[in-house]
This record gives C-alpha cells, sequence and structure tokens, in this order.
C-alpha cells in the first residue's frame, strides 16, 4: 500500500463496516427496535449489528436474531438480501464515524412464533450501563414516517405487499446530508 493509500483511524468514514439486519415481518407488521432518546425523541432501528471479523454473514445474522428478538434462524421464512445502503453519516462521539454497509435481509414468522420473541433487548454502552431497545410492530407501510435507521422508510412505503420484491437492491447512499443523527 503506498503512503497516499494508508489507513489513518482519524478519518471519517476511512473505515468500512458491514452491518446486517432483518426486517421480520408477520402480516403486514415488521419489528423495529425503539430506542427512547432525551425529550420524549423516538429513535426506530432494524434488528440487527455489525459483522465480527472473519464473521460468515449468515452467522452474523443468526446472532443478531438471536440476541435482539430471541429468534433462531429456521423458525420462520429463510432470509432474502432485501436491499443494500451504503451509509456515512456522522455519528455522535469522539471515534471517527466508519463508512457502513447495510446488508438489509427479509423473512417472516407466523403470529404463532411472533407472540414469543422478545420484547426488548439491551445494548451495552461504551460507557458502561445499558440502553433499552424496545421491540414494536409497526404496519411497514407506516415507516416512512419514523426516525428510522438506517433511513429505508421510503423503500418500505414502496413495497406493494410484505412478500413483493423491490425495484432495486441498491438503495440511495445516504450521507450527513440527508441524514443527522439523534
Amino acid at each position: 500500500m503506498s503512503d497516499d493509500q494508508s489507513y489513518s483511524p482519524e478519518v471519517p468514514f476511512e473505515r468500512i463496516k458491514v452491518r446486517v439486519s432483518a426486517v421480520v415481518f408477520c402480516g403486514n407488521e415488521v419489528a423495529l427496535l425503539r430506542r427512547d432518546r432525551p425529550s420524549n425523541i423516538h429513535l426506530f432501528t432494524t434488528i440487527g449489528g455489525n459483522v465480527f471479523s472473519g464473521e460468515p454473514l449468515d452467522a452474523a445474522l443468526s446472532r443478531e436474531l438471536e440476541e435482539e428478538l430471541a429468534l433462531a434462524l429456521g423458525v420462520g421464512t429463510e432470509p432474502e438480501l432485501l436491499w443494500l445502503m451504503d451509509v456515512r453519516v456522522t455519528r455522535p462521539g469522539n471515534t471517527p464515524s466508519p463508512r457502513k454497509l447495510h446488508l438489509i435481509y427479509r423473512l417472516h414468522v407466523s403470529a404463532d412464533v411472533r407472540r414469543a420473541l422478545a420484547t426488548h433487548e439491551f445494548d451495552k454502552l461504551a460507557e458502561g450501563g445499558h440502553e433499552v431497545g424496545y421491540v414494536q410492530w409497526i404496519d411497514y407501510r407506516q415507516a416512512a414516517g419514523l426516525p428510522l435507521f438506517p433511513p429505508m422508510g421510503a423503500a418500505f412505503a414502496r413495497l406493494a405487499s410484505p412478500t413483493a420484491r423491490p425495484s432495486t437492491v441498491e438503495l440511495p447512499a445516504v450521507t450527513d446530508n440527508e441524514y443527522s443523527w439523534i
């Protein structure tokens, strides 16, 4: 690697991370995590997280579904890659933000399976303690009006049904011009 191509951890978006997430449907509703912020502001996120170094994508997706929903792969439909999103958004904190490639999978569960799933999850915070994420089932067509990260609510709203194929797999890239972290 030449000097002009070397890695510098102080430069935002120089590191690339991969995040797997799942949009888990039960009928017309999709499971999202609601994270409560000060001043009664809510941030919604998809079920998922970062892929560990060397971890296969399917193993990462399985791990995240189990951690956040207590959902084992094979209980619902086979996950299918629905969307890919390139995100370069500055996050709060002192660490330079990575560029993240979001691989968004879709699967469906029955009402019986849904009743047995987790209702909340705990994310460890860097400064100690936990942040609670509450699982909320929301009609997927209403996602366009939510503060959702990754910001794919409009793509949800364009789906003709929970099983419809999207018109494109690659969603528009997201930068600080289109999104501000809550």
